[in-house]
């Protein structure tokens, strides 16, 4: 297979500044103003990924509710409308406010360094962007405590669910998805910006590092998709106050047109968080494989057909609404061959590491997992894929375990990844390696326990989000309850290895890992408040 490897940059010159604001004379805000008014690429991808970290706490919490209440078959510690609630809580803050944010947060910190920007293309929107999340995220948790309680109507939303029978709280929850969906946008187009305007001289596209490449292409799915999520939420704020139909069959709606707006944003959406995943998966491989990445334009090109084909796949979330047989082919060959680019970039990974030089540090130990069990999630992607198959596992825990397998090993092992790679950039020290392992391997063993005996239960016939089941479920839930409590724990040890990192431990050198080639590696460790202040010149090696 021909490939055409991304060229080795060098840079001629680069002037790097560790003083900030001060050295050019501008007393600098002090504590809280600093962060609240800060427009620095790297104090604002900060912020991301601590709130990031926060809201995937405060999800796992939510989690650990349900596993707690599926420990066992009867009603153990709470109502069925709590259990919905927190079900429903529990998705909305692990995608909206945890995945997103901490893949912006990564994209913020290194996309400006990985291109040779000085700071992003739109500072103030960057730092408008971040804190829209903070009052959408306080504002969806406070309907906790709102009389009727918060949504409890699934993640999806579904109408009429969310609309005839909804609590009084669902106004609030749209005005909160308004407001992270703005936040993602503006995030979305200044990513665009800084990219296609800001990169080093003689930086080409096919120059840029997968990790920009998936970042750019992901931003013009935000772009494209945000505002359809915008509009449902809105024909849902108007038929619950202001009594129009678009949902209601009784006044002339249709609550499958819900499911199509819904699903033809949420199946982009899915792509969303996990393109950036590829993006640093194909960072860490070949670094610590000490090889050129294989098939560096293959990779870009399948990463645009995943991104373009994303969108015609959207209605095989709903196989049994009873579609057209001939709508029911379409989307399911779609489908089908939207594992053509994702298996081109699982081949490629695997080509890199084939007869390289491996090390297997902490950022590998993720990046290898990621790539075995998002493959598990793809493999069942394609059986969800078979429409007559999908009729029977519909809204089972066979589909819990899928979208977890792709969303947990998946986009979360992605981002640990990342985090453990670009630790040392980020802080100047490298992560405790002994530490970093325990971490690894409970994670790895308590995501398995508590997922993939969810494919048995699912495949029984146990149904998803509900509180109470049939005996025969109680073994495999058994399971998944001391699966969800072990690797919720097992997190605690990377709070940790943050806190070491950050308060000291071995240092780390500009280049960090034997085997990185990209441009973040060539400023010190830790990176200087401001970088690239005079552009570096990158010069492609000759190939």
């Amino acid at each position: 297979m021909a490939s055409h490897l991304p060229p080795k940059p060098t840079l001629q010159h680069s002037t790097t500044t560790a003083g900030g604001m001060a050295e050019a004379g501008h007393a600098r805000p002090r504590w809280l103003m600093r962060w609240l008014l800060t427009t620095n690429h790297k104090e604002i991808g900060t912020l991301y990924l601590l709130f990031s970290l926060t809201m995937f706490f405060i999800g796992g919490i939510f989690a650990l509710v349900v596993r707690a209440e599926l420990f066992q078959p009867g009603l153990q510690l709470v109502q069925p409308e709590f259990f919905n609630q927190m079900t429903t809580m529990h998705g909305l803050i692990m995608v909206f406010g945890a995945i997103m944010p901490a893949f912006v947060g990564l994209a913020n910190w290194m996309v400006p360094l990985q291109i040779g920007a000085p700071d992003m293309a739109l500072p103030r929107l960057n730092n408008f962007s971040f804190w829209l999340l903070p009052v959408a995220f306080l504002l969806l948790l406070s309907t906790l405590l709102m009389p009727g309680g918060g949504p409890n109507f699934g993640w999806t939303f579904y109408a009429p669910l969310s609309t005839t029978y909804a609590p009084p709280s669902t106004s609030f929850f749209i005005l909160s998805l308004h407001l992270a969906g703005i936040s993602s946008i503006l995030g979305a187009i200044n990513i665009i910006a800084t990219i296609l305007n800001l990169r080093a001289p003689g930086m080409r596209l096919m120059d840029m590092p997968l990790f920009v490449w998936t970042w750019l292409i992901t931003a013009f799915l935000l772009i494209a998709v945000m505002p359809v999520l915008a509009g449902v939420i809105t024909m849902m704020l108007m038929d619950i106050n202001f009594g129009t139909s678009f949902f209601n069959a009784a006044g002339g709606g249709d609550p499958v047109l819900f499911q199509h707006l819904f699903w033809f944003f949420g199946h982009p959406e899915v792509y969303i968080m996990i393109l950036p995943a590829f993006g640093i998966v194909s960072a860490i491989i070949p670094t610590f494989s000490r090889k050129r990445l294989f098939g560096y334009a293959s990779m870009v090109y399948a990463t645009a057909a995943i991104a373009i084909l994303s969108f015609m796949v959207w209605a095989h979330h709903m196989f049994i609404v009873g579609l057209p047989l001939v709508a029911e082919l379409f989307f399911m060959y779609t489908t089908m061959l939207i594992a053509v680019p994702t298996g081109v970039k699982v081949f490629n990974w695997v080509a890199t590491m084939f007869r390289g030089s491996i090390s297997f540090e902490p950022p590998m130990l993720f990046a290898l997992a990621f790539v075995v069990q998002f493959t598990v999630g793809g493999f069942s992607g394609l059986m969800l894929a078979i429409a007559p198959a999908d009729f029977q596992y519909h809204d089972t825990y066979f589909v819990v375990a899928h979208f977890h397998y792709v969303l947990v090993p998946g986009a979360l092992f992605a981002i640990l990844a990342g985090a453990y790679y670009w630790l040392p950039k980020w802080t100047g020290h490298y992560p405790p390696l002994r530490l970093s392992q325990w971490h690894f391997w409970l994670s790895v063993i308590g995501v398995n326990l508590t997922f993939f005996p969810m494919h048995f239960s699912g495949l029984a016939g146990m149904p998803r989000r509900i509180p109470d089941y049939a005996l025969q479920f109680a073994d495999f839930n058994l399971a998944s309850s001391l699966g969800g409590f072990l690797f919720g724990a097992s997190q605690l040890l990377f709070v940790l290895v943050i806190i070491k990192c950050v308060r000291g431990g071995e240092k780390a050198p500009a280049k960090a890992w034997e085997g990185a080639e990209d441009l973040e590696w060539s400023v010190p460790s830790p990176a200087p408040l401001h970088t690239f202040e005079t552009p570096p010149t990158f010069n492609p090696r000759e190939h």
